[in-house]
């Protein structure tokens, strides 16, 4: 009678196992590259793992952090990753200079760029035009630094004027604070609270941010290959439609959102990205009136026309076409999209 028992329990075991290797291998695998380590809005994708919007939508994602957006670009241009989550303006001028391995960006994540110039009280750096002369610290491939020709255009700042100083990306608020720079570049987003954590008070940290000096463009975004676009229109179609869903749970509950993160990696710091949250929702970068009024991912044309060009401006590159830096063609309707109140 056991021995019965035994095998029909063997056998249910066996077709559940068979269910659910069944169900993930009708799931696409997909690798996905962050920009950064996990950080506070990175938890739309923490929160889309969790809740399974990706596998509601037939993906099976693979999640990696990401070394800065320029890096991030050259590994989906590679074919290293599939999707990545990459500045815009970063993607500009690779496009317009490979032009042959191109990128699209299929899903507008932030509506501002977080592209600043950080530094501290002590440096007497109030305003742009004190950047004069100065020394500031930034990884090569950092969006930022890509991005200062354009800044300094729009602030009538002479770019042969700032000594730039190549450090490794995890030594950039350290040699800020032990002064062996004047100020960094950097996502406000990310060097801030990286000051923060490391004792430096709020009060004492200068932030000269892009959109509030004359370079009010759209930020990062999902891109991917247009091969991989054109092979995989549901992949791409999917992932825009559970990175919604985790936007709008994270919009609804970041708390929620902090816990995914915990879970996927022990050592992230809840209080701290929790803040950083804060901090690019208060900037209106993750939810923004023209996301409220037209839905996440919103793409005004003439604005991203004005980041094309400004872009092409700075570098003094040949701009891109539009359809080959972005397409809204995989967002679902509005109504699908609109953030909560």
């Amino acid at each position: 009678m056991m021995k019965a028992i035994a095998a029909i329990l063997l056998a249910a075991g066996t077709l559940v196992s068979s269910a659910v290797s069944g169900i993930a291998q009708n799931l696409t695998p997909v690798k996905f590259s962050l920009d950064w380590t996990l950080q506070g809005n990175h938890a739309i994708w923490g929160l889309a793992l969790k809740n399974k919007d990706f596998q509601a939508n037939g993906l099976n994602v693979t999640m990696d952090r990401g070394y800065g957006s320029g890096d991030t670009i050259v590994k989906v241009a590679a074919g290293a990753y599939d999707i990545g989550f990459t500045d815009i303006n970063s993607l500009i001028k690779f496009n317009a200079e490979n032009p042959d391995r191109y990128l699209i960006a299929f899903y507008q994540v932030f509506d501002r760029t977080p592209n600043s110039i950080i530094t501290l009280a002590k440096s007497g750096i109030k305003s742009p035009a004190d950047l004069a002369g100065k020394k500031i610290g930034a990884p090569e491939a950092d969006s930022s630094r890509l991005m200062f020709s354009a800044f300094a255009k729009a602030n009538k700042i002479d770019p042969a004027s700032i000594n730039w100083v190549t450090i490794a990306p995890n030594l950039r608020e350290t040699m800020l604070v032990q002064g062996q720079v004047d100020a960094i570049s950097g996502f406000s987003s990310t060097s801030v609270f990286n000051l923060i954590s490391a004792g430096v008070p709020e009060k004492d940290i200068t932030v000269l941010g892009y959109a509030d000096n004359g370079l009010d463009l759209y930020g990062s975004a999902l891109v991917a290959t247009p091969n991989y676009i054109a092979k995989h229109p549901d992949v791409i179609k999917g992932f825009v439609k559970a990175s919604i869903a985790g936007t709008i749970a994270l919009l609804k509950n970041p708390e929620a959102g902090m816990q995914a993160m915990k879970e996927i990696e022990p050592l992230y710091d809840v209080k701290l990205e929790a803040a950083r949250l804060k901090f690019l929702l208060d900037k209106g970068v993750l939810k923004s009136p023209s996301f409220e009024a037209n839905g996440l991912g919103y793409v005004d044309p003439a604005r991203m026309a004005l980041t094309i060009k400004t872009n092409s401006d700075a570098y003094k590159i040949a701009a891109p076409a539009a359809d080959k830096v972005y397409t809204t063609e995989y967002l679902p309707p509005s109504a699908e999209r609109m953030p909560p109140k």
